[in-house]
């Protein structure tokens, strides 16, 4: 009887050992649990393209393009705070920047994007609250006050897209925390270019212009896209390290001559972000303000 005792006792303890999870089981599951795309932090990055696309008196477009910019910045920048609200003040870490490149000649240009910078992984409850009641409209006069300095200035610096994706991209746009979804906003028009980048190699280009689209007769061509194939035609791609990343590109304004110009920039910036792994994009063209943000959210929500 004592023999049986035992070995019931002895059975029923094994099985108990058996299926419980161990401390070491909880822990490893506890540091293993990837974070959701629902979880994820964000980190917005809008690069400003401000070339003469938003001169009112070369393009008199009703809004006008600095005025679409502003508008959809400070839609970008409800969505920053939406998220805050989301994650709690307490967990709320986004970031949020305007970057230029290169930058401005206009110090004071710089100086109001550099208000427009936000860390709060760096704050405490009491500065996340500042912000979250404060950053609409800092990001309204600050904004502003960058266009109507560079209108008014008729300087039209442009952006060097191009380099900034060769040299910059990873170290400004992408946050080595996988905890953070890096989304990154372009604001042109399309046609890339800058006069520091002119570097061409065969059929590839640092820049995107029209003088490229009548060189290799792609307008009014219904063969254009083959063409293009054929030709390995596009921008130089520098690296292939960028599936942490998010690119949006807005504002996309073909010529009004030739309409398929956009048909062809889009195939450049698609064979581009690909090469380039980027992990999900979308190339959005300029429109009426409720139609852009639908287009942004149904990206933002994917």
């Amino acid at each position: 009887m004592k023999y049986s005792f035992f070995l019931a006792v002895f059975l029923l303890w094994s099985c108990k050992s058996d299926t419980a999870p161990s401390a070491e089981k909880y822990a490893n599951t506890a540091n293993t649990t990837p974070v959701t795309k629902k979880d994820k932090q964000i980190n917005l990055t809008i690069l400003l393209d401000l070339s003469d696309r938003i001169d009112p008196l070369k393009n008199p477009a009703k809004p006008g393009h600095f005025e679409r910019d502003s508008a959809l910045i400070s839609y970008l920048s409800e969505y920053f705070i939406s998220q805050m609200k989301t994650k709690g003040t307490y967990m709320a870490k986004g970031k949020m920047r305007v970057v230029f490149h290169p930058n401005p000649p206009d110090p004071a240009i710089s100086q109001a994007a550099t208000k427009l910078s936000v860390d709060l992984s760096k704050m405490d409850v009491k500065q996340k609250k500042v912000v979250y009641e404060t950053l609409k409209q800092t990001v309204s006069e600050n904004v502003s006050n960058i266009y109507n300095a560079t209108i008014r200035q008729s300087l039209w610096p442009g952006s060097d897209i191009w380099r900034f994706f060769k040299n910059d991209v990873k170290e400004i746009a992408v946050d080595p925390d996988s905890s953070y979804r890096n989304l990154l906003v372009i604001f042109t028009d399309g046609y890339i270019y800058h006069a520091d980048s002119k570097d061409n190699d065969k059929n590839r280009y640092a820049y995107i212009l029209p003088e490229l689209f009548d060189k290799y007769r792609l307008r009014n061509d219904n063969n254009w896209s083959k063409k293009m194939d054929d030709l390995d035609l596009g921008l130089i791609s520098k690296r292939s390290d960028l599936d942490q990343l998010d690119v949006l590109v807005l504002e996309i304004t073909p010529s009004e001559k030739y309409k398929n110009d956009e048909d062809i920039i889009r195939k450049i910036m698609d064979k581009w972000f690909s090469e380039m792994k980027v992990r999900k994009w979308k190339i959005i063209n300029s429109d009426l303000f409720e139609f852009t943000k639908q287009k942004i959210e149904g990206f933002l929500r994917e």
